[in-house]
């Protein structure tokens, strides 16, 4: 099992060398855009919190949301455990995200022992928790814990981007996305790196961002 976890802009830099020296297609975006930038953030609970309040709302609705509920004093898997589903609508949950988190806490998921778990163990784990599939739990393993070679082929600017890139008539479906990946390993979170930082060099240059 590759554990490699990525931790520096440096990490980021081998790993776009790499995948230039071994596919021209991402040595032209890598000339165009220069490296991706490392996009870590926090593991454990509350990432995963983050993740359901953001699904199908702006990004600056879900941090409305966020800080509400960090406001109402929840946080930790209890707070929300103790929590009526009303209690964190009025925090400004809908109904269904609700008990999506409520599901989340009191699912008991281990959060350190995820750290150093196989990938589909992690994907397992997180999928059984309602409201939670597998973008988010692949998106989690790339950013959360940082791992080197995960990729989420069900992202739509992904799959635009591999489009362009790699010139194709039509944009890669998940299967399809997923196995041309699978020549980007060792470093295919850093492979969607350089795809969405090509992906927002196209759509600025289109005027679309």
């Amino acid at each position: 099992m590759d554990t490699r976890i990525l931790h520096s802009e440096a990490c980021m830099a081998e790993g776009a060398a790499w995948l230039a020296r071994a596919e021209p297609r991402f040595a032209e975006a890598l000339a165009l855009c220069g490296p991706p930038p490392l996009r870590r953030r926090d593991d454990g609970f509350e990432a995963l919190v983050g993740a359901i309040t953001a699904q199908q709302v702006s990004v600056a609705s879900a941090r409305a949301i966020q800080a509400r509920l960090a406001a109402a004093g929840y946080g930790t898997p209890d707070s929300y455990a103790r929590a009526t589903a009303e209690d964190l609508r009025a925090a400004g949950l809908s109904r269904q995200k609700a008990r999506y988190v409520k599901a989340l806490a009191e699912s008991g998921i281990a959060f350190d022992a995820l750290r150093h778990a196989p990938e589909d163990e992690i994907v397992a784990t997180l999928t059984a928790v309602p409201g939670i599939g597998r973008w988010t739990a692949e998106i989690y393993i790339m950013f959360s814990l940082g791992r080197a070679d995960t990729f989420a082929p069900n992202d739509l600017a992904l799959q635009e981007a591999a489009r362009v890139l790699f010139a194709l008539a039509e944009r890669p479906r998940e299967t399809a996305l997923r196995a041309m990946a699978v020549e980007w390993s060792p470093w295919r979170t850093v492979a969607a790196g350089m795809l969405w930082h090509y992906y927002h060099h196209i759509k600025s240059r289109e005027g679309t961002t």
